[in-house]
């Protein structure tokens, strides 16, 4: 190998390309395991319940957090180095993911919360109109 071939800022421009793509990568692996559009809209279940049960798993985030986690430390890492011409795009696009998977966060522990009170809630509403029932007939 000719020396120029070892020259420092070749080196580091080439790092950075493959830091920038490294972050594409992961970006678009956390977008791909997001839950899908149609997972969190349809259901097929015989009840509310069973509706908010896979509800609650369609919007479970699998390693879209991981993949995310991956981007961020790569770009945080070029981003000290100085190793990016222009990263608004990545910046961009790292928010993006955050604030989605915030909203489907957001959105799980709202449906875990009603998955809890429903059967509780039903519970009561029977319990509620059995009494009503005894007092009918007691009055009778």
């Amino acid at each position: 190998m000719s020396q120029s071939t070892f020259d420092d800022d070749e080196l580091f421009g080439e790092a950075a390309s493959e830091m920038r793509a490294e972050v594409e990568e992961s970006l678009a692996e956390a977008r791909a395991a997001l839950p899908d559009a149609d997972d969190v809209w349809d259901a097929e279940a015989d009840n509310t319940l069973g509706v908010l049960n896979g509800l609650r798993s369609a919007l479970d985030l699998g390693d879209a957090e991981d993949h995310l986690r991956a981007a961020k430390k790569t770009y945080v890492m070029g981003e000290r180095a100085d190793a990016f011409e222009d990263a608004d795009d990545l910046a961009e696009a790292i928010e993006a993911v955050e604030e989605l998977m915030a909203t489907i966060t957001e959105a799980h522990e709202k449906v875990s919360d009603l998955a809890k009170t429903v059967p509780e809630l039903r519970s009561a509403l029977k319990e509620a109109a059995e009494d009503a029932d005894e007092e009918a007939e007691e009055e009778e």
